[in-house]
């Protein structure tokens, strides 16, 4: 199977499109959340500022994979997503997701891009299975994936120890004969604003 360029994918809402330079800006500015990079399996109590030569190299990293895309919302990037560790015999890889913006956080982003790249990976990629690897305490990330259709399939117990705690991860998976694509309403259209009636003279 040989994997294509990744195309730019959006549900009208959400953007997955491939890293561009500028995205090295736009990940400085968007810094190092303690609650984010928390979810991520640091500890929030030790999470470094951000620099601009970490902000460059997270680009780097982006701009290399060929299955890695930047998520938009409103041509504002929020987040990143990629799918990694491809096995073309067995058809199946698995996928990391990572909303950057607190402020994005809680609304739905990061389930529509998990749709966009679920259908994309069992149509155009031709996968049979997706994998995700996520923190007990991630709740919110365990919801995201519930919600695309991936179930939790056992537990790697205390395998991850922050914060003077162990912690649980989670592992999901979803197969393509399982997946039901996302269907959104159609957004509602603005009335066209009545014409100013003309003063009778």
């Amino acid at each position: 199977m040989t994997l294509p360029m990744r195309p730019d994918l959006t549900d009208g809402v959400v953007r997955l499109r491939a890293p561009k330079p500028s995205d090295a800006a736009t990940r400085f500015k968007l810094g190092n959340t303690p609650e984010i990079h928390q979810m991520f399996g640091a500890d929030p109590k030790h999470v470094p500022e951000i620099t601009k030569a970490h902000a460059q190299k997270w680009y780097d990293a982006q701009a290399i994979e060929p299955l890695a895309w930047v998520i938009e919302h409103k041509r504002r990037m929020i987040g990143a997503l990629r799918i990694h560790s491809v096995n073309t015999w067995d058809a199946r890889a698995s996928f990391a997701i990572g909303i950057l913006d607190p402020k994005a956080l809680g609304k739905g982003f990061g389930t529509r891009a998990t749709h966009l790249i679920a259908a994309h990976a069992f149509g155009t990629l031709a996968l049979h299975r997706l994998s995700v690897r996520v923190l007990d305490f991630n709740t919110r990330a365990v919801a995201c994936f519930g919600k695309v259709g991936f179930v939790d399939e056992g537990r790697e117990r205390q395998s991850c120890f922050r914060a003077g705690n162990w912690h649980d991860n989670i592992l999901m998976g979803l197969i393509q004969p399982d997946y039901t694509p996302a269907v959104y309403p159609a957004p509602k259209k603005r009335r066209a604003a009545k014409p100013k009636s003309k003063a009778l003279s």
